[in-house]
């Protein structure tokens, strides 16, 4: 099959989930033997034409001088290109930007949409951009050919809410098997004596929240803020807690290996997410062997179950960071480890999304109308 993946920056990852999951998946599909063809920025740090047998497609992308709204031309940069193409399937990796082209893409081409999380619940957007994303939502369910849901949670809202039908599969993760202590001497952090959270610098994240609890905590263990923090809520955090040299914001790290390394020596794993389905970063670390401490919400509970030690207030943060210990809890983390080997593991994932690109591609009308 010829198949293209819309609506990321592209491959290799620099970003965050669905360029994760873009890369991994892309690249199977070639070693299958498939044509694939993954759209890129065209400032993405990789400037190559193949990525492991993946056709890199680089178009403009204004975001860099007009933010958000860049990512609707870029969106239309890419939907244009694909109409020249004659793809058999085009993957969609969620709809905000690139649901309001559907009547440009191509007639013919099998459109497969992952439908991402509630977009709109999100605290960061207005009520006015909640209102445009509740509206993309709409279109992209009713425009896409078929659905995925990363969720249970999702695919439960799809139906009720649109009457759609949706393929669940969830995102996936590699089993860490290969800890390298050394890794910790980059970070200047000692084995089990650090904590750390991993998130998109967004309010929903909670990233505050769980910083409020470290700051009113007396014990001074550091804790390692991961993530991309040149933003205006990023500038807001790193004032907020300026005097509390025990917080440490290291920016984006976007190797894995490191990444895999610094949650498996965590003492405490944060995870403050509490809008979207299947969040990748909480499986990785589920996969790495960190102990997780998560934000108290159905999609967290969907995964992690009784494994969890779960939050909703600073208070809580500072009581778990004074009484668990992940040394006590060692069988929490081989239940979340051996969730990741049984069901979360990315051949499953991939081969899912195969299964259902072969059956879609089998029983599609569109299919039938190609000469």
């Amino acid at each position: 099959m010829k198949i293209a993946i819309l609506g990321t920056r592209g491959v290799p990852n620099y970003y965050g989930g669905f360029e994760q999951f873009a890369e991994f998946f892309s690249v199977y599909l070639a070693e299958k033997g498939h044509d694939v063809y993954c759209y890129n920025s065209h400032d993405h740090p990789y400037q190559e034409k193949d990525f492991h047998g993946v056709n890199i497609i680089h178009q403009y992308d204004p975001e860099y001088k007009l933010g958000t709204f860049g990512q609707f031309i870029y969106d239309y940069n890419c939907i244009m290109d694909s109409r020249k193409r004659d793809f058999d399937i085009i993957l969609q990796l969620g709809y905000t930007s690139n649901s309001i082209w559907h009547f440009l893409l191509p007639k013919k081409s099998i459109i497969i949409t992952n439908m991402d999380g509630l977009e709109w619940k999100r605290t960061k957007y207005s009520k006015p951009v909640q209102q445009f994303l509740k509206f993309a939502e709409r279109l992209a369910a009713n425009s896409s050919d078929f659905l995925v849901s990363d969720s249970l949670g999702i695919q439960k809202f799809l139906k009720e809410k649109y009457k759609k039908d949706s393929t669940y599969i969830a995102y996936g993760a590699y089993p860490f098997s290969n800890p390298n202590e050394n890794v910790l001497h980059e970070y200047k952090v000692e084995k089990e004596k650090y904590n750390m959270i991993m998130a998109r610098f967004e309010p929903e994240n909670n990233l505050d929240l769980v910083l409020e609890g470290v700051a009113m905590n007396e014990d001074k263990t550091p804790i390692l803020v991961i993530g991309k923090h040149q933003t205006k809520y990023g500038e807001y955090l790193k004032n907020k807690y300026k005097d509390h040299s025990n917080i440490r914001f290291m920016g984006g790290i976007y190797n894995l290996e490191h990444l895999n390394n610094l949650r498996y020596f965590s003492n405490l794993y944060f995870h403050g997410h509490s809008v979207g389905g299947t969040n990748p970063s909480l499986l990785e670390a589920m996969a790495s062997r960190a102990l997780v401490i998560a934000h108290n919400n159905d999609f967290n509970k969907g995964i992690l179950k009784e494994n969890s030690y779960y939050f909703s207030t600073p208070n809580e943060v500072k009581n778990i960071l004074n009484t668990i210990k992940k040394n006590d809890n060692l069988q929490l983390v081989q239940n979340n480890f051996d969730a990741i080997v049984n069901e979360f593991n990315w051949e499953k994932i991939n081969g899912e999304y195969l299964q259902l690109f072969e059956a879609c591609f089998s029983k599609s009308d569109k299919r039938k109308q190609k000469p």
